[in-house]
């Protein structure tokens, strides 16, 4: 089986593909005598359900050591094709939900036996609510614990309800997709979004059991609905099926009824949209040295309602990102953090939001955001 699949990354490597994503990738292997696995127990002692059935503990099917082997000698294939007859990037992502920083860390592997490119760090879609500090820890995890490693966050994707249902309050949920999509870019890493998420795509589950396409929410229903509510499809345009098929044709998922205004087509010519927003952030990451290879610090560590950094590459100016985790507008005062006074040059900063003429006053709107570049050059 081990062969086959180096043949299939063979085979597809020699087409020219970048790479591969390997789903679900850390249960690859079981426990070889198929033990049973221990009922989760809650403070009380009594078993922990989902959807009618005991949780499981899954240190039997989970993140087993004879993983890291595989993914080495995978890997091991795919750079035999890093080679001038074979040009470009090869990457290997994989799909890694892990309990810490230290076994994302083992995902890496070795200089002499390598594994993945981008384990997702998943640590922040877990999160599930608006909480600086938090994500204030687990972006310090992945500044400091993998070494010269990239990172790869993703924050959301098609087995989770999706950023309006797991963050948003259904008052301010565009500002705090605003809140989000900085964090994903604005950090040092690599990023990764699901689609829909740049055009603010809603969670939409089914409403009756007979439209439900996911076997799991067929066994669980009605008490779990399953993840049919965040695969529907893309919104590209407000016309019939949003865009995919005429209008007699019927779509494997439902499109939902907000296409009509939630669209790429209506955002992308919206420079308020936050399709808008996304494009910016990406340009940001591609050509601003800061973004592209700088450093990432930690600024107003013990603030519990706005996350701050400055991000900072050698020979450019600092850019400093402050995200307000709030419904309440927050000030706040990057000089009193070590930066010295001085004008900073606006780069990008949610609508309403003025243009602060130092690092001392940046005020912040609701789930508000402001990111600036310093008009000189600080010490590492």
């Amino acid at each position: 089986m081990r062969q086959a699949f180096k043949d299939i990354i063979d085979f597809w490597l020699k087409k020219g593909v970048a790479g591969f994503r390997f789903d679900a990738i850390t249960t690859l292997f079981e426990d070889p005598s198929l033990a049973d696995e221990g009922v989760v127990k809650d403070k009380n002692g009594n078993p922990e359900m989902r959807g009618g059935e005991p949780v499981l503990d899954n240190t039997k099917t989970d993140n087993l050591p004879e993983v890291h082997d595989v993914m080495a000698e995978m890997r091991a294939e795919a750079d035999k094709f890093s080679t001038p007859k074979y040009p470009g990037t090869r990457v290997f992502i994989g799909e890694t939900y892990l309990p810490n920083i230290a076994e994302l860390l083992k995902q890496y592997g070795t200089p002499e036996k390598p594994e993945f490119h981008l384990p997702m760090d998943t640590q922040i879609l877990l999160i599930n609510k608006m909480d600086a500090s938090a994500f204030r820890a687990k972006l310090e995890d992945a500044e400091s614990e993998l070494g010269t490693n990239v990172p790869l966050f993703v924050f959301d994707n098609h087995d989770n309800p999706r950023i309006d249902a797991r963050y948003g309050d259904g008052v301010h949920d565009t500002d705090i997709q605003r809140v989000i999509s900085t964090v994903l870019f604005a950090s040092r890493g690599a990023a990764l979004f699901y689609q829909g998420d740049e055009i603010g795509m809603k969670t939409t589950p089914p409403t009756r059991k007979e439209d439900v396409k996911d076997p799991v929410g067929l066994r669980f229903w009605p008490q779990y609905k399953g993840r049919d509510g965040e695969r529907t499809p893309m919104q590209w345009t407000a016309g019939p099926n949003a865009g995919f098929d005429s209008a007699s044709a019927k779509p494997w998922l439902a499109v939902p009824s907000n296409n009509s205004t939630i669209n790429v087509q209506s955002e992308e010519s919206d420079p308020k949209s936050l399709y808008s927003w996304y494009h910016s952030l990406i340009q940001l990451k591609k050509t601003n040295a800061a973004f592209v290879e700088g450093k990432g610090t930690m600024l107003d560590r013990n603030n519990k309602n706005v996350l701050s950094w400055k991000r900072q590459a050698a020979g450019a100016p600092p850019v400093v990102v402050c995200v307000n985790f709030s419904a309440e507008p927050q000030s706040v005062d990057l000089v009193s953090q070590g930066l010295p006074e001085g004008a900073v040059t606006t780069l990008l900063k949610t609508p309403g939001a003025s243009d602060p003429s130092s690092l001392k006053h940046i005020n912040l709107g609701p789930y508000g955001v402001y990111i600036g570049q310093l008009q000189f050059m600080i010490s590492h």
